[in-house]
């Protein structure tokens, strides 16, 4: 198996390679706004396989499983906006602060990432700049547009989880994240647990916070924007049939429970 450089090249995407991110729907006319920090698991040609099997890329240490179907399909169901992320979190994660150790992880759970070992400052300047920014700049720019048309907004970040970490199983199978501002997601709590289809934990397996995530801290609670980071085990989309059945029950609830703390 090929490691590739240490060094970046100047320019890390080709021209013809695709784009870091992508817009889907853009002019969807719902208040949701999708994001989906991990939907892609694409690496760079000029970093090879960051020394890492097709199998390895393949698995959640790469990407989060499923959740760019369910992206897709929840946008169509609400006419609302996705916006995806193209690139494997082990090439930079953008749900991670640049700064933090986790942004290029050097192992990801007990998986060593060779092609992220040794980095130098220019070679993490061009994943940042070339991956991790235009991501965020499109969410930035979306939701300046909507602040500028006085229009409603909220910002809904769908992730995946495996359900297994590190030999423990987990039992939850929707987990509803959050830190300063709880509003929507304790909505969506109830409902989801009324709804009486799955086990939804409330924080946890993980949560949200400044050192930890990006996303939700920068474009949700600096706008001061309702907000929710929402987990699905991925177990239940792994396959088309599962992927719509949770972004069935997702677009059923979700604008409700919107709409209870929007008024």
């Amino acid at each position: 198996m090929a490691v590739p450089m240490v060094d970046a090249p100047p320019t890390l995407l080709a021209p013809n390679e695709p784009a870091a991110v992508s817009i889907y729907n853009p002019d969807g006319s719902s208040p949701l706004l999708l994001v989906a920090d991990h939907a892609g698991n694409l690496i760079p040609r000029t970093l090879g396989t960051l020394g890492i099997s097709d199998a390895e890329r393949q698995r959640h240490i790469a990407w989060d499983i499923g959740i760019a179907v369910v992206g897709r399909s929840l946008a169509d169901a609400l006419d609302a906006v996705l916006i995806r992320q193209n690139y494997s979190r082990l090439v930079i994660d953008c749900n991670r602060p640049p700064r933090s150790p986790a942004s290029i992880p050097e192992v990801s759970e007990l998986t060593t990432i060779p092609g992220n070992i040794g980095l130098s400052n220019a070679a993490k300047a061009a994943r940042n700049r070339e991956i991790f920014l235009p991501y965020h700049l499109a969410i930035e720019a979306e939701l300046d547009r909507r602040q500028k048309a006085a229009r409603r907004t909220a910002l809904i970040a769908l992730h995946s989880f495996t359900p297994i970490f590190k030999s423990a199983p987990r039992a939850m199978q929707v987990a509803l994240l959050y830190n300063r501002d709880p509003r929507l997601a304790r909505v969506l709590l109830e409902f989801l647990r009324n709804a009486g289809e799955l086990v939804v934990a409330d924080n946890e397996p993980y949560f949200v916070s400044d050192k930890t995530d990006y996303t939700i801290p920068v474009h949700g609670e600096k706008r001061k924007l309702p907000h929710v980071l929402i987990e699905i085990r991925q177990d239940l989309i792994v396959d088309l049939a599962g992927q719509q059945r949770l972004a069935a029950l997702l677009k059923d609830l979700l604008p409700r429970a919107y709409e209870q703390i929007a008024t």
